[in-house]
């Protein structure tokens, strides 16, 4: 498979501005085969026993959806190209407003931005999740968001390795 270093280098950002996770998982595995779901399954077996201040910050690492780094041009470029996939690119006034007032409220609450795997999701589905899962408590919602980072590490390395378990 390669050096650590060349591991960290092609999948160090695959859970966002968190190279420590692709580390982590060479570090346990340096046989990894590789394909989606193998260095999928490796990343998540480094990151689901890591502490809560790691994840959490794993979890701040993400930008809020249509939020000002989208504006500004700041996102990484997988994030633009998902964001820009759900049509969050180009939202009216009126739904840049909602997004910005959810993104707010969401923030506030749960200390880090909501976070959706957005592949094959519309802005009203996004909407319509962002809505409901609100009203979570703070442990759920730092579960559900977990899962969805990890969602989106699987979405991102499927479009970094071919081969059959990427489809």
């Amino acid at each position: 498979m390669g050096t650590r270093e060349s591991f960290v280098e092609r999948f160090g950002g695959v859970f966002e501005h968190s190279p420590w996770v692709a580390e982590r998982a060479f570090d346990r595995n340096a046989d990894i085969v590789l394909t989606a779901n193998a260095v999928h399954s490796a990343l998540v077996a480094a990151f689901r026993p890591a502490s809560h201040a790691e994840r959490l910050a794993v979890l701040r690492a993400h930008p809020d959806l249509a939020g000002k780094l989208a504006i500004a041009g700041g996102l990484t470029e997988d994030s633009k190209a998902e964001q820009a996939s759900a049509g969050l690119d180009r939202l009216t006034a009126s739904e840049h407003a909602r997004f910005s007032g959810l993104n707010t409220a969401y923030t506030e609450k749960f200390g880090f931005p909501f976070i959706i795997a957005v592949k094959g999701l519309t802005k009203d589905d996004i909407l319509a999740a962002f809505e409901r899962r609100i009203d979570n408590s703070p442990e759920e919602e730092f579960e559900t968001a977990s899962a969805q980072v990890e969602k989106i590490a699987l979405l991102r390395l499927r479009s970094m390795l071919p081969g059959e378990d990427n489809a």
